[in-house]
């Protein structure tokens, strides 16, 4: 028995609200329009979480079947599975094709329709797998493939007013979390109740600041005491015990977008080593958001911060690089990897472009002072008279503050 390949979900409903304005939109597809052209790229097939949702406004559900964003010269159009019924155009800004399951190359044939004479298509070399290269080989054996990752990625580096716009939104939202984490966090309570307790509080701000927009992949990482030793901890039923080292980690996810707000607190008290520990890390993330302006280099600025750590015979115990860009990414996708505060990374900051200062260092479970320490920020890169950056967190950290009540 033949099936249809496709399924018109066109005019299933309206348009939705999208998260951004057309003009904003259209000035995404045109940038990369503009590398198609100087690269010789006759189109682009988008297939990456990140990238499909920062130039179609659409965040896919993968559940074990192939998505795209095919972008040409003229037109841009979303490739979507049928059991997502009419969402996928609904969201689109631009064309969509939905696909069947009846046969199992419908995809291609998607691509396929979308693709007629086209000699060079960029794909993602960094989320294309080799299954799925090797199937594009084969429908397509006449097309040559370049990589379109490097190129995106640093069109996304650089945020419009728009997208700046959203994740300070964002961003406030993420200090209500940190405040529902310290309102709910007592000794006695377990991890799960206070990162239930911020993770509600962010999602109803949300939805009432984005009354159109969908409620998906905000989370909150709430740890105690042994449990801080990682930044990326998932969140226990352990209780909280007095004189807890704690770290609570707020997430909220808006159309794609992600930010973080991330502090040390301690229950009731903290031992003097601990808290000598804690001011030397809040020292480093002072002096990093200083260092944070246009024309300073990645690198440099982590080696400067090592600096720190090193006079404090603390340096082997860092964790990871000092932050990161922010944009449209999560833990589960997307990263700007050509912009992070690591020794190996070489890139120039730039106004516009959104930074994360977030040292950690982690003490071992035998040594006095024991557990995992961090301070986060965010803060966009500025040019003119405002000291190189605006730092758009605003929650408290350090002793004076984050002692909770016993």
């Amino acid at each position: 028995m033949e099936r249809e390949r496709f399924q018109n979900y066109i005019g299933n409903g309206e348009k939705v609200q999208p998260t951004f304005s057309a003009s904003e939109m259209q000035r995404r597809l045109d940038a990369m329009r503009g590398h198609m052209a100087q690269a010789a790229v006759d189109a682009v097939l988008f297939t990456s979480y990140h990238n499909i949702n920062y130039y179609a406004d659409f965040l896919y559900c993968q559940f074990g079947r192939r998505y795209g964003f095919l972008i040409d010269h003229s037109v841009a159009t979303s490739i979507s599975a049928g059991i997502d019924g009419g969402q996928p155009w609904r969201r689109t800004f631009g064309g969509n094709v939905t696909y069947t399951d009846w046969q199992k190359d419908n995809y291609f044939h998607a691509v396929r329709n979308l693709t007629g004479g086209v000699k060079r298509l960029g794909i993602e070399f960094d989320h294309v797998n080799i299954d799925l290269l090797n199937l594009l080989k084969d429908e397509f054996p006449g097309m040559e493939f370049v990589d379109i990752a490097q190129p995106a990625m640093h069109l996304r580096m650089i945020k419009s007013a728009e997208e700046i716009a959203h994740i300070t939104q964002m961003t406030r939202i993420a200090d209500l979390g940190g405040a529902a984490c310290a309102e709910a966090a007592a000794v006695g309570v377990a991890e799960h109740e206070v990162a239930l307790h911020s993770t509600a509080t962010m999602v109803r701000e949300i939805a009432k600041t984005w009354p159109h927009g969908e409620l998906l992949d905000t989370w909150t990482w709430f740890q105690s005491g042994l449990n801080t030793d990682g930044a990326h901890n998932p969140v226990t039923s352990r209780k909280i015990e007095a004189g807890d080292i704690l770290s609570l980690n707020c997430f909220p996810m808006v159309a794609g977008y992600y930010v973080a707000l991330e502090r040390t607190l301690f229950a009731g008290h903290a031992s003097d080593e601990h808290l000598r520990l804690w001011e030397i890390n809040c020292k480093v993330h002072d002096r990093g958001k200083e260092l944070l302006v246009p024309g300073a280099r990645c690198s440099d600025i982590a080696k400067e911060l090592n600096e720190i750590y090193a006079a404090e015979n603390l340096l082997q115990y860092r964790s990871f690089g000092y932050g990161h860009s922010f944009g449209v990414l999560c833990h589960y996708y997307g990263r700007e990897a050509g912009l992070e505060l690591r020794e190996d990374c070489d890139t120039v900051l730039e106004p516009g472009m959104v930074v994360s200062m977030e040292p950690m260092i982690t003490i071992p479970n035998h040594l006095p002072g024991a557990g995992g320490y961090r301070e986060h920020d965010i803060l966009v890169i500025t040019d003119g008279d405002n000291q190189g950056n605006r730092n758009i967190t605003a929650f408290p950290y350090g002793p004076e503050h984050l002692i909770l009540p016993a």
